[in-house]
Parts: C-alpha cells; sequence; structure tokens
C-alpha cells in the first residue's frame, strides 16, 4: 500500500525527531531543487547473469554488482553512473549511493539528481533516509509497502544556509568516519568469532576435542561394530512395529467398506552404504573408533505435507507446521508459527518427535540442509513438504545436536553439490538427505563433545551479544549526530551567513528560468548525454 498522508503533514506531527529544523532554518520540496527519475520496467526476457549493461534493481543499490545485465534495446534516461543517488521505492525504502559502474535503472527504483546550486547535494543525500524511514512508518500495508516518486518529490528538505550545509556535511562526515572505523572492528570481530566457531566444529569432527577424554575412557567405548549392531536391532524392532500397525490399519480399512485410500506399506531402508571417491573426499579425517554411515542407517528419514487451501477432508484437524523460515542454521524461530489442515488419521505419521533433527529443503543455495534440533517446543507440530525431519534410532538430545551440528558445518558442500538448481530455487529430495554421510561416534563421547561445543558457543555467544549491543549503540550515535544537525545544534551558527529567505528566493528564481525555458547555473555547466556516450543499442521507449 502508498502513504495515506503527505510528507508536510508526517513533519507537521512532530513524532520524527530526526525530521525537525532549526528556527533560522527554511524548509524546501525536493523537486524544487532536484529530480527524480524513475526506472524502466525492462523486460526479463532481455536478462542475462554475463551480457549487456549491469541492471540495477532494489536488491542492488548498495552494492557494487548487479544480479542482473539487460542486453536488449533502451533509452539513455535509465543510465546511471557511480555515485548516483538511489531510492529502494518497495519493502524498506532505502537510499544508497550507487558503487558501480554505467548501469541501468529497473522499475521500482529511483535516480535523484540535484538541480539547484543552493543545495549541497551531500547535504540533501544526508537528509534523504530519515525522511524515508519516516514515510515508511507511516504506511500501512497488507505485504509489501510501496513508495511513489510523487512522495519523493513532496519531501519538505530542511533548507540552511549554503555554508552551514557544508559545515554540517563536514561535521558529521568526520564523526561518520570515525564511528565507521569502530564499526568495521566490531564487525571485524564479528566474522573472526565466526572463523572460530568453525574451527571449533571442525575440531570437534576430527575427534581434536575429546582426544584426551577419549584416550582416558577408551576401554569404556563401543567400537564401530558394536555400535552398529545396537542401531539396526532399534531399527527392525522399529520397523516390524510398523508393519503391524499397518496390517492392523488394513484389517480396520477392509471392516469398514474399504472407504477411502488404502493405508500404504511402509518402506524398509534401502541402504547404499558405499561411499564412492568424491563424497569421501570432502570428509575430514578421523580418529580410529569412528566410521562413515549414511543418515538412513542411523535415522529415520521423512518428509512433511503440503499446504493445500482445495484439500478435501473428511475428519480435519488444525495443525501448526514449520516452514523454511522457522527453521534457521543452528536455531528455530518460533515467532510465527503457521497452521494447516490436514486428516486427523495422518497426524501420528507427520507428527514432530522430541529430539528430531530438521533439514531444509531448499530455497536460496544457502538455504540446503539448514536446520537445528526439535525439542517439542509446540505440542503437536508437522512440517510442511519443504521441510525434512530425521527421527534418530537411538534418540537422545546429545545425539540430535551432533548430528546438526555436523550439518550445519560440514553438510554445506555436501548439499550444494547434490541439490538441483532451477531458475529460482535450489533444492535436495529425501533420497540425497537420506545417503548424507555423517559420522557415528560412541555415544558417550557424543555427549562429551557436545558438552564442550557448548560450552565454547556459549562464550562465542557472550562475545557477539556484546558486539551487537556495542554496534547498537553505534547507530544511536549515529542517529544523535544527525538529530543534532538537523535540529541546528551539530556546529556553530555564523552570522555572516546568507539568510536562508534569500537562498529561498534564489532557488525560486531559478524554477521560473527553467519554467521559461532558460537553463539554471547548474544545467549550464553539465553536459548531456550525448548519442556518442550512450550504448549502441539505445533507442526511445516513449
Amino acid at each position: 500500500m502508498s502513504l495515506g498522508v503527505t510528507p508536510q503533514e508526517i513533519v507537521a506531527k512532530g513524532t520524527h525527531p530526526l525530521l525537525a529544523t532549526a528556527d533560522h532554518w527554511q524548509r524546501v520540496l525536493l523537486s524544487d531543487v532536484a529530480h527524480v527519475q524513475n526506472g524502466f520496467a525492462f523486460k526479463s526476457a532481455y536478462f542475462h547473469p554475463d551480457d549487456g549493461v549491469p541492471l540495477v534493481r532494489i536488491r542492488d543499490i548498495a552494492n557494487k554488482e548487479t544480479e542482473h545485465r539487460y542486453f536488449g534495446d533502451f533509452d539513455g534516461r535509465y543510465l546511471i553512473a557511480r555515485g548516483d543517488i538511489l531510492i529502494g521505492m518497495d519493502g524498506d525504502f532505502a537510499v544508497s549511493r550507487w558503487k558501480g559502474g554505467q548501469a541501468l535503472l529497473n522499475q521500482r527504483v529511483c535516480k535523484i539528481t540535484l538541480t539547484s546550486d543552493w543545495f549541497d547535494e551531500r547535504f540533501l543525500f544526508l537528509c534523504l533516509q530519515p525522511f524515508l524511514n519516516a514515510i515508511n512508518a507511516e504506511t500501512s500495508s497488507v505485504t509489501v509497502k510501496h513508495l511513489s516518486s510523487r512522495t519523493v518529490e513532496e519531501i519538505p528538505l530542511p533548507l540552511p544556509p549554503m555554508s552551514e550545509q557544508r559545515r554540517i556535511v563536514a561535521k558529521i562526515e568526520e564523526l561518520f568516519s570515525e564511528l565507521d572505523k569502530g564499526i568495521e572492528s566490531l564487525n571485524t570481530a564479528r566474522r573472526q568469532l565466526e572463523v572460530y566457531r568453525q574451527s571449533v566444529l571442525k575440531h570437534a569432527f576430527e575427534g581434536k576435542l575429546t582426544a584426551q577424554w577419549r584416550e582416558e575412557n577408551r576401554d569404556k567405548l563401543e567400537t564401530p561394530k558394536e555400535l552398529l549392531a545396537r542401531v539396526k536391532k532399534v531399527r527392525a524392532a522399529r520397523y516390524e512395529q510398523q508393519l503391524q500397525e499397518w496390517e492392523r490399519a488394513v484389517k480396520t480399512w477392509e471392516a469398514e467398506g474399504k472407504h477411502g485410500k488404502r493405508p500404504p506399506k511402509p518402506g524398509g531402508v534401502r541402504l547404499q552404504t558405499e561411499m564412492p571417491s568424491d563424497e569421501v573426499e570432502w570428509l575430514p579425517s578421523i580418529p580410529k573408533g569412528w566410521c562413515f554411515v549414511r543418515l538412513c542407517q542411523v535415522a529415520e528419514v521423512g518428509s512433511g505435507m503440503s499446504v493445500s487451501a482445495t484439500r478435501k477432508l473428511e475428519d480435519s484437524l488444525k495443525v501448526p507446521y514449520l516452514r523454511v523460515a522457522n527453521v534457521q542454521r543452528g536455531f528455530l524461530d518460533l515467532t510465527e508459527v503457521k497452521h494447516m489442515t490436514i486428516e486427523r488419521s495422518q497426524l501420528e505419521s507427520l507428527q514432530l518427535k522430541q529430539w528430531d533433527v530438521l533439514f531444509n529443503e531448499g530455497g536460496d543455495r544457502d538455504k540446503l540442509g539448514r536446520g537445528w534440533i526439535w525439542r517439542s517446543e509446540i505440542t503437536p507440530c508437522i512440517t510442511q513438504n519443504h521441510v525434512f525431519r530425521a527421527s534418530p534410532y537411538l534418540a537422545s538430545e546429545f545425539n540430535s545436536k551432533l548430528l546438526s551440528f555436523w550439518a550445519n558445518a560440514f553438510g554445506r558442500r555436501y548439499f550444494d553439490k547434490a541439490g538441483k538448481q532451477t531458475t529460482n530455487l535450489a533444492s535436495i529430495n529425501k533420497t540425497v538427505l537420506s545417503q548424507f554421510p555423517v559420522p557415528l561416534i560412541p555415544y558417550a563421547e557424543q555427549e562429551e563433545i557436545c558438552t564442550q561445543i557448548d560450552r565454547s558457543m556459549m562464550s562465542l555467544d557472550a562475545q557477539e551479544e556484546e558486539i551487537d549491543r556495542a554496534l547498537g549503540m553505534a547507530d544511536l550515535l549515529r542517529q544523535s549526530i544527525l538529530k543534532k544537525a538537523f535540529a541546528g545544534q551539530l556546529v556553530p551558527q555564523d552570522p555572516h551567513d546568507e539568510p536562508t529567505s534569500i537562498l529561498l528566493e534564489k532557488i525560486r528564481l531559478d524554477r521560473e528560468k527553467a519554467g521559461r525555458g532558460a537553463p539554471t547555473a547548474r544545467r549550464k555547466g553539465r553536459r548531456s548525454l550525448s548519442n556518442e556516450h550512450r550504448p549502441h543499442r539505445a533507442v526511445n521507449l516513449d
């Protein structure tokens, strides 16, 4: 949805501190000092990853490169250059300077070009984001928020004297430069923490984390052969139970006149234990007493239910379910859990069990196999068909956590290689997940590994929280600097500055001259884009 009030009315409310101005300043509409150029709806049939001119979409405005290029005809009006001011007009309404080279402006992105000599472009850029934030906050929406170019044109910019604009910009740049150095140090520390996290997991699955413990407890640990035999026994018993339950369900179905579908017979585990060399090469070296097996050898792999509003149900039941968005790497986000309607008889086979390990089927490529463990946070609960579950035959918190630690750290390469890629989505299937190689470690050692990993991660989490707090304080400080700047309190006043009333009159006169066809001083000095500067295929789209 779009904005229901004008930017002037937002300023008049007085509820957005960064929109205030000093008493001796004036205000001027953005359209009086700048031109807003909307992007064009370029045809996706001419998009290409390598060929053509870079095409800037909303997701690209803060980057240096673009996801797509455009190799069709275009009008030179939609060209942008490094340093141009861009605004994303859907979602968060963000302003950014383009960091790349010559590119094309796609729809729902606009370019702001200063047209007046009486307004500093750097000051204009600093003013924009606070106004966009306020407009975003005042825009109601059921889905994605939309910003119009007319709203941008109506932004009532603060107008200090030109000399004061430059003093403000210089002071803000000085303060922000110091602030950015601190933020970069914090971000470097965060990256180092992530490297250390990976190092902890690497050492854990190379056996280095528990080397001393393993030596001290060597006589108490199961051998891989003994452990596999125990898992196989539990697996066989579970399958036998499933067969018995199926036989009872078939008898009931027959007794009730064979109404509805015949209960499906449970499938046995089809084991492919051999691992080709291209799989083994990415696996870490492991200590004696460990081995690698397929996930289906140690856990029952199951899929979820697709969401359907048209599914016909006789005995329906509404249950919560987990989506890809709920299953993150190393944690579950349960802030928004949706519900779907299923047949009541399906709940038993679909319901998540304590210590199930969750794996995402796909989406973006970095989501393949991403997941964490289920602790029965919601009962009952199932998964959507885009989220798999693995139920360990020897279920325990430590066994499940270790499987998930392994998948999130070492499984990325396997899932990336085994996943299928379509135009926009990547995915894995149940067979790929079932064949996922996992380490089989004595269960007593699994507990020790998880204890040491948790201890290290707890320390790293505490350090990351401190970094987050520091970054939050940096953002508050940045807002405080801007608030003082726009209130006229950041730099000293100069009584010799030209009054803003005179500045406003100059802007008005320039606008009138431009309206009669006489170019402003700035326009006189700017070279227009001639045909020789335009790409070869430029045509007029009007």
